[in-house]
């Protein structure tokens, strides 16, 4: 009889989670969902941004997206109250732990004080890629351009924004090499 309990419980944990995709699937139409995504807490799209998510990962809390850009997560990724805002594309790969963070691939502005009102120019923005198996900690801002690199973590409230090698952590702002795991 127990065993029966625990089957029908998770027969309907994973109805839960097929409801939920259907619904945002249809609620926006520029976000593809994986198989057997889970949707624990919200997600949202914003200005046009094309999402898609892979298969077997985690949407926890609230999770953002906003830009004219393109995201693509992985598979057996966690998000967790994370921020992507994309002008280009920001790109996840498998595996990744991102939590209470912000990918950001744009400044929004232009820099020259003569153009600061002025829209945003191609200078403003570049392509954001997390390998796999990346960990971002909470409140960590990784910026335009940044490659972060397979097996690597960074730290709680890091600011990241040149490249980041393999296998490393990195924490500070700007960020700092701590630790190599492969020495």
């Amino acid at each position: 009889m127990v065993g029966g309990a625990g089957f029908r419980a998770k027969r309907a944990v994973h109805l839960v989670f097929a409801l939920k995709r259907a619904w945002y699937g249809l609620r926006y139409r520029r976000l593809t969902l994986g198989r057997d995504v889970q949707i624990r807490g919200r997600i949202r799209l914003r200005r046009g941004v094309r999402v898609t998510i892979g298969d077997r990962t985690r949407i926890n809390k609230l999770v953002r997206f906003a830009g004219p850009g393109e995201v693509r997560v992985g598979a057996d990724c966690l998000l967790n109250a994370t921020w992507i805002g994309t002008w280009t594309s920001v790109t996840i790969g498998d595996r990744c732990l991102l939590s209470d963070c912000e990918l950001l691939d744009n400044d929004f502005h232009n820099l020259p004080p003569d153009q600061r009102h002025a829209p945003p120019s191609p200078a403003t923005r570049a392509p954001i890629v997390l390998e796999d198996n990346v960990w971002v900690g909470a409140h960590a801002l990784v910026l335009k351009g940044v490659r972060i690199g397979r097996d690597s973590v960074v730290g709680a409230a890091s600011v990241v924004r040149a490249d980041v090698p393999p296998g490393v952590v990195v924490v500070g702002n700007p960020q700092q090499t701590v630790k190599k795991f492969h020495d």
